[in-house]
């Protein structure tokens, strides 16, 4: 695979960063625990089209996203509630609500194809992003790889915590590596489906760092602990983000 190659650039992006992005373009193109690999390249693709998609646009500035109604800018291949969640899920999260999910649900669309989705769409979030602030053009989307999902559901889950089930936090803090103690939501909150949460993390390990980076001060990466720190608080801030 040829892609992610990144020549001859201003700044330099390190081997492991370009074999993280291709291992999570694999990712996202082979078949899922509940989407095949068609599906999961439709919503890395409705994941670029909510940038540009209109209603979306509008939503963003009106007082209550749900004031608003019309139909998503979208590639007319994936149904309407899973266009719905990925296009509010890249332009307007901060604002969902849970009675917003309970009616994708009420609608058909399931826990498991949420979670899986919503990991499709950071991937992809993460990946151009990164594209984006060091002015490359976004890669092409890849080539779906066919088969049937697995169809894998953690046998240890939480109910009531979160909008969605979650697997029980001691038990996937030891699988995990973490130490003795409850594991953050943030980590958690993809553990529906664990092959997400397993990619987001080989990619989050790149990108940012490891687990055990995490709980070092000290750095191996061209910015110090501090400088990484504030870059990403500042990014966490411009995005909304909140745990």
């Amino acid at each position: 695979m040829t892609s992610f190659s990144y020549p001859a650039h201003p700044d330099p992006v390190r081997a492991d960063l370009a074999e993280a992005h291709r291992r999570a373009w694999r990712h996202v193109a082979g078949p899922g625990t509940w989407l095949t690999g068609a599906e999961r390249v439709a919503v890395a693709d409705e994941t670029r089209r909510a940038r540009d998609c209109g209603s979306c646009r509008e939503r963003k500035q009106a007082l209550s996203p749900f004031a608003v109604q019309g139909e998503h800018d979208h590639g007319a291949a994936l149904p309407e509630t899973l266009v719905d969640l990925v296009h509010r899920i890249t332009t307007d999260a901060a604002r969902l609500s849970e009675s917003w999910y309970r009616q994708l649900l009420e609608a058909g669309l399931s826990a498991e194809v949420y979670v899986e989705a919503l990991g499709v769409a950071v991937i992809t979030i993460s990946v151009d992003r990164f594209h984006h602030a060091l002015g490359l053009p976004l890669e092409p989307l890849p080539e779906a790889i066919a088969g049937d999902p697995s169809g894998e559901r953690p046998d240890d889950l939480t109910e009531g915590e979160a909008w969605v089930p979650m697997r029980e936090s001691r038990k996937l803090g030891k699988e995990m590596g973490f130490p003795p103690g409850p594991v953050p939501y943030v980590i958690r909150a993809l553990s529906l489906v664990p092959a997400e949460l397993r990619a987001w993390k080989a990619l989050s390990d790149a990108q940012y760092l490891s687990f055990d980076e995490m709980r070092s001060f000290d750095s191996n990466r061209a910015l110090d602990r501090s400088q990484i720190e504030l870059v990403a608080g500042r990014v966490s801030a411009l995005n909304e983000c909140f745990y």
